[in-house]
């Protein structure tokens, strides 16, 4: 009998756990490509809301420069992935809380996981990343923090989880 509730109790944490991230994407296609790459070992937040709470944040960009340049979630940092600015770090409180993003969340979740071993206790992984954020219409803007219609989708293949037609894909 406590195997069957131990299963129960999993069973239900499982689905209802499953369920809120399916709920973070407006594509459960996306949303299973996302699963796939993502283990959870930072916590994640959904692009809704971050955009309700985001002036609670410190926003750190995990892509590369060129991303970056190209557009960015407004008052976002660099960061890096293959070459992180650790320089950045020594201007944040370790209490302080953090969301990490890049293109869906594969290389924020791992400079999550930095933060962590280095002593960052209120990090969090942001859900489908820019794409997402884009992809529900939230603001984008670039190199000179003016709005822009470009969004950099790293490269071909990544590009078809862009699917606000507005946005100009660049890779």
């Amino acid at each position: 009998m406590r195997q069957f509730i131990t299963f129960i109790f999993i069973f239900q944490f499982a689905f209802l756990f499953g369920q809120v991230e399916a709920d973070y994407c407006t594509n459960p296609k996306f949303t299973k490509a996302i699963e796939r790459y993502i283990s959870h070992s930072v916590e994640v937040i959904s692009v809704d809301e971050l955009s309700e709470t985001i002036d609670n944040y410190t926003l750190l960009d995990a892509r590369e420069i060129e991303e970056f340049q190209t557009s960015r979630i407004p008052g976002a940092s660099y960061f890096g992935y293959d070459n992180p600015d650790y320089s950045i770090l020594d201007k944040i409180d370790k209490e302080q809380p953090i969301v990490l993003y890049c293109s869906i969340g594969y290389r924020s979740e791992k400079m999550g996981e930095e933060l962590q071993k280095r002593g960052f206790t209120n990090v969090k992984n942001l859900y489908g990343s820019i794409f997402e954020w884009a992809n529900k219409e939230y603001p984008l803007v670039d190199s000179k923090n003016e709005n822009t219609t470009k969004i950099h989708t790293y490269n071909s293949r990544w590009a078809k989880w862009v699917d606000n037609a507005n946005l100009e894909k660049v890779y």
